[in-house]
């Protein structure tokens, strides 16, 4: 079989033209190339868009076999690391098989958190794997889903695109899929476009996916394109030995497809068995050196380092002819810095925290990723062995908040929806404040402790939220008409990232800024449609209640605190959302140093961190805020 590239020109009618004294051989290519590339009139639809140049970019497709949830997104954000390390610019793509347009009404239990995006989309949780590897924003641009692509294909069918072609899967499904991929790599200007095709190869819903990046391959050429497959080799206890027959039969299926994989992902509990590899090379027809063991391991940080000992990223270059793209020095100065941090991982801790994260979905991890996530970073910083203690605020009931707590260092109340649990949350909040333990309150944590205060502070007993009790006599927290005008949202969610106008001298301002005289804006992530009354502000200020952080123009409050309080924060908006390893998230830093100094009493601040507490005889809020060197 031939493969070629596309071709630098076309005439008007759509079709390349031919020099007559062009070498046989090479014309039968443009006479492939020609039909990967004709307009509508043909039985191809391969639209290009402008300013795409064929050899710029380059694309990493990474599939799975066997089953979902293996780690196609850490795999994938890993590869992308090391490339960037060195110096290139990558762009990830999730494309999601469902027919959801994104992942909002997504219940955790069925798919883990919904990461929401800078520009506003909600999304799968592996945007949030690549944007803590990668340490770069991401935007609509990296994501899709099944739904998406119907939309988008029938909306132009309504409006006379196809110019009356009867519209089918192939050609212009895949199509649109192509384009998708080619104009994220103009518009990010890519080197390399990383592709994670979700669910498994043989699932009817991403089938169209997998057929539309066969044929991307085809079309770029040789040496464009790399496709890699995450299997799966089981390990059942009682033979006591790994079994290669379920990888090898979904490597088949990915063969069945017209893919032929260039890297072989094995996930495993252990370190995969040389037989085991042997087994999977020979039946993949890849090569031994290019199967992977992606092994379990203490945290997924430590996987792009190696990767690049099994070589990995010497034979993507190769493959895709990068290494006149390799900034030597760039990847010198990454890998430093990279490598500071995975030691800080490996590293043995100083200190012990317990922190407790009660929220609904406790069960499963996978809905708090981001703040699991957030925790290991500033753990690791901060050399602290860091417990934590998952609690679903469903399973108990209020009263039962000290027998819960009392043995923690640190409270998170994270984000959700829906009145299950709410007021054990409350319950938590009432604990937190009254015994002085560390708190973050984070999205409903930060609205449950304004109607914990509310309550029990500044004499409004009923005071609830709009969201839980409609007909409360003292709505704290309710959905505003004219904040449905300010944000454009039609009363529906307030979503993605916006400025936060920060007061100095204040324990939000200790924590982003330390040495600011003046007001000063940060930019977090929102994910909600509850804000706090601004009725009821005042009254709250003057119960004691301290709000830090506003909108910029509009009397929405985003951050919280206590003045004579250890640590007493509550935020609107997701701070997890934004933690990344080697920049951790301020909130998460002084939480976790806070909790060290609950379960250190003995150790001093400046031994615990002189830049994440604020001195026990210095009182944010008197104007008094010292200047501290922004360090970790």
């Amino acid at each position: 079989m031939v493969q070629t590239g596309m071709p630098p020109q076309k005439d008007t009618n759509g079709t390349h033209n031919t020099p007559d004294d062009a070498d046989p051989s090479q014309t039968t290519a443009d006479m492939l190339a020609d039909a990967g590339h004709a307009t509508q009139e043909s039985e191809f639809f391969n639209p290009i868009p402008p300013g795409y140049k064929q050899g710029r970019h380059k694309y990493v497709v990474v599939l799975g076999t066997v089953m979902s949830g293996l780690g196609k997104g850490i795999f994938a954000s890993s590869l992308a690391k090391m490339l960037k390390d060195k110096g290139m610019t990558v762009a990830p793509i999730k494309m999601e098989g469902y027919l959801n347009i994104d992942s909002g009404t997504l219940n955790p239990y069925r798919h883990g958190e919904v990461f929401v995006l800078d520009d506003g989309l909600e999304t799968d949780m592996d945007l949030g794997t690549y944007e803590r590897m990668l340490d770069q924003n991401l935007t609509r641009q990296n994501y899709t889903t099944s739904g998406q692509i119907y939309k988008h294909v029938l909306d132009k069918e309504r409006h006379g695109g196809y110019l009356g072609r009867d519209v089918q899967m192939i050609p212009h499904v895949t199509g649109e899929v192509k384009y998708l991929l080619r104009e994220l790599a103009v518009k990010q200007n890519a080197d390399v476009v990383f592709v994670e095709v979700g669910g498994t190869v043989g699932d009817h819903e991403n089938a169209f996916y997998i057929e539309a990046v066969r044929q991307l391959a085809f079309e770029e050429g040789a040496g464009a394109v790399c496709f890699v497959a995450l299997t799966y080799v089981i390990e059942p206890p009682a033979l006591g030995e790994q079994k290669s027959k379920a990888a090898q039969l979904g490597l088949k299926k990915l063969l069945e497809a017209g893919i032929q994989p260039h890297l072989i992902a094995v996930r495993a509990k252990n370190p995969v068995q040389s037989s085991a590899s042997q087994k999977i090379a020979m039946f993949s027809n890849v090569p031994l050196h290019r199967v992977f063991s992606m092994h379990d391991r203490d945290s997924i940080y430590t996987i792009p380092d190696a990767m690049r000992q099994a070589g990995l990223d010497r034979e993507v270059l190769t493959m895709l002819d990068l290494h006149g793209r390799v900034d030597q020095g760039h990847e010198d100065s990454a890998r430093e810095k990279w490598h500071s941090f995975v030691g800080k991982l490996a590293k043995k801790r100083k200190y012990k925290a317990r922190i407790g994260i009660t929220g609904k979905y406790a069960a499963l991890r996978d809905a708090y990723a981001s703040i699991d996530k957030a925790i290991e970073h500033c753990a690791a910083h901060h050399s602290c062995e860091v417990e934590a203690v998952w609690i679903d605020t469903t399973k108990f009931e209020p009263g039962q908040a000290p027998q819960k707590l009392k043995d923690l260092d640190a409270v998170i109340v994270p984000g959700g929806f829906g009145h299950r649990g709410t007021e054990s949350k409350i319950a938590c909040v009432k604990y937190c404040r009254e015994n002085n333990l560390p708190y973050l309150g984070i999205c409903l944590g930060f609205q449950m402790a304004v109607v914990e205060y509310a309550r029990n502070v500044a004499k409004l007993p009923e005071a609830a939220s709009t969201e839980f009790d409609k007909l409360s006599d003292a709505p704290v927290i309710g959905i505003l008409p004219e904040q449905k005008k300010i944000e454009g949202l039609g009363g529906n969610m307030r979503l993605g990232g916006k400025d936060v106008l920060i007061q100095p001298h204040t324990l939000a301002s200790f924590l982003y800024q330390p040495d600011a005289d003046q007001p000063f804006t940060i930019r977090e992530r929102f994910r909600h449609r509850y804000e706090v009354d601004p009725e009821y502000i005042e009254r709250l200020e003057k119960a004691g209640l301290v709000f830090s952080g506003r909108h910029p123009k509009q009397p929405i409050m985003q951050v919280l605190e206590l003045p004579d309080h250890p640590y007493f924060i509550g935020a609107q908006f997701h701070p997890e959302l934004t933690g990344r390893p080697l920049r951790p998230q301020p909130m998460f830093m002084g939480l976790i140093a806070a909790a060290i100094r609950h379960h250190h009493p003995d150790a001093g601040d400046g031994a615990i961190s002189p830049r994440w507490l604020i001195s026990e005889d210095t009182n944010a809020h008197a104007g008094d805020t010292p200047t501290i060197p922004s360090v970790c």
